[in-house]
C-alpha cells in the first residue's frame, strides 16, 4: 500500500471509512458505475461516530486519503477484470467529491455552533474498476457491519477482518505465530507478553460477540502462536 506523496498510510478510522463504503455499495446493488452517494450525516451514523465538526472533517480526510492510497501488486493481487494476478498499481476509490451545504442550508449552521466552520455536506465516491470487477466476480469476504462498527476496540476491529479472511482460507481453525500477527494487524509491540496483554481483550471481545469461538496462546519453543477457533460464520 503506497500513500500519496507526503501523507500517511490510511489508518483506522479510514479502515472503517473504508468497510461501510463496500457496505452502502453492496447495499445500493453494486451499481455499475461504482458510484455511492450519501450525506457525511448519516455516514458518520451508520459508523456508530459522534458526529460533530471534527468528525466531519475526520471523514473527508479519509475519503481524499483512500482516493491518493494506491495498492502495489507484484503477483499477488487478483484482478478479475485482469483475469488473474497483476503486477501494477491499483487505485482504490478514482473519485470522490464532496459538496458543502447550499447556501441556503448554510444559514441553518448558525443554530449549531460546533458546525460554524465544519459544515456537512454531500459526498460521492466511486470505487475503482478493479475494485468492482473483483467484488462482481466474488474475490471477497463478507462482514456483518452492525457487529463490527459495535465492537469498539480498533485491534478487534482488525483481527475480525483477519478472521473472515481466514476462515475463507483455512476453515473453521486458524494458526500463526504471534510476530506475523503483530505485522497483519499492525501492532507496534514486539514481545509475546506485551503482544497478548494487547490482543487478550480483542480476543474476549469478539468472543463476546459471537464473531469467534475460542482464542489461545500456545509457545511452541520459543516461538508463540495465536490459535483461533472460528467457528460457525456470524450472520
Amino acid at each position: 500500500m503506497l500513500p500519496a506523496p507526503g501523507e500517511r498510510l490510511p489508518g483506522t478510522f479510514d479502515q472503517d471509512v473504508y468497510v461501510e463504503l463496500l457496505r452502502r455499495f453492496h447495499d445500493a446493488d453494486s451499481p455499475a458505475d461504482g458510484a455511492v452517494s450519501f450525506t457525511l450525516h448519516a455516514f458518520l451514523r451508520s459508523m456508530g461516530r459522534r458526529v460533530d465538526g471534527r468528525t466531519y472533517e475526520q471523514l473527508r480526510a479519509a475519503l481524499t486519503r483512500l482516493e491518493r492510497t494506491t495498492l502495489e501488486s507484484h503477483g499477488v493481487y487478483h484482478d478479475a477484470s485482469a483475469g488473474g494476478v497483476v503486477t501494477r498499481q491499483i487505485t482504490v476509490l478514482s473519485s470522490v467529491h464532496i459538496d458543502r451545504r447550499r447556501l441556503t442550508d448554510r444559514d441553518q449552521l448558525a443554530l449549531f455552533s460546533l458546525l460554524t466552520n465544519n459544515e456537512p455536506g454531500d459526498a460521492r465516491i466511486v470505487f475503482s474498476s478493479a475494485i468492482r470487477a473483483n467484488l462482481a466476480a466474488g474475490h471477497t469476504v463478507t462482514l456483518s457491519a452492525p457487529r463490527y462498527f459495535a465492537l469498539n476496540s480498533p485491534v478487534a476491529r482488525r483481527i475480525y477482518r483477519l478472521l473472515e479472511v481466514a476462515r475463507a482460507e483455512s476453515g473453521p481453525s486458524w494458526r500463526l505465530s504471534l510476530e506475523r500477527l503483530a505485522a497483519q494487524l499492525p501492532l507496534i509491540q514486539r514481545y509475546p507478553s506485551h503482544l497478548q496483554r494487547v490482543l487478550q481483550p480483542a480476543h474476549e471481545m469478539l468472543v463476546a460477540a459471537g464473531l469467534l469461538r475460542a482464542a489461545s496462546f500456545e509457545q511452541d519453543g520459543k516461538a508463540w502462536f495465536a490459535e483461533y477457533s472460528l467457528g460457525p460464520k456470524a450472520s
